[in-house]
């Protein structure tokens, strides 16, 4: 279906949004997400992307305008949204609530310097 020429761009840029991306963010909300994990979560959207819109990297066509043809947005702004979602929800929780008490949760003393001894 993703790769089906009679299928138009926008209902590809659908299936994708609710299939393919919905598993690749599974759970993103709790992730400790750094800089080399959104590049790698990019490359993988826009190598989906390109396959789908049947586009080699020699192309030399934008993501922005590949990403518009298919009517989705760049996946790391949607990390972002369901994290401040997420954020939003334990926010809102009861006080007593053990998630919401992780939040403003202090580890108490300091750690040893360099790395641990063996035993």
């Amino acid at each position: 279906m993703l790769t089906n020429r009679d299928v138009s761009l926008i209902r590809r840029g659908r299936l994708y949004s609710s299939c393919v991306r919905s598993s690749m963010l599974h759970g993103s909300e709790t992730w400790p997400v750094r800089k080399e994990n959104e590049v790698a979560l990019q490359r993988a959207e826009m190598r989906v992307v390109r396959w789908m819109c049947n586009f080699k990297v020699k192309g030399r066509v934008q993501s922005k305008e590949l990403r518009e043809r298919l009517g989705i947005h760049d996946i790391i702004m949607i990390l972002q949204q369901n994290r401040l979602r997420q954020y939003g929800h334990v926010l809102r929780k009861e006080d007593t609530d053990w998630v919401k008490k992780r939040i403003e949760y202090e580890v108490e003393g300091s750690r040893p310097r360099g790395r641990p001894k063996r035993i």
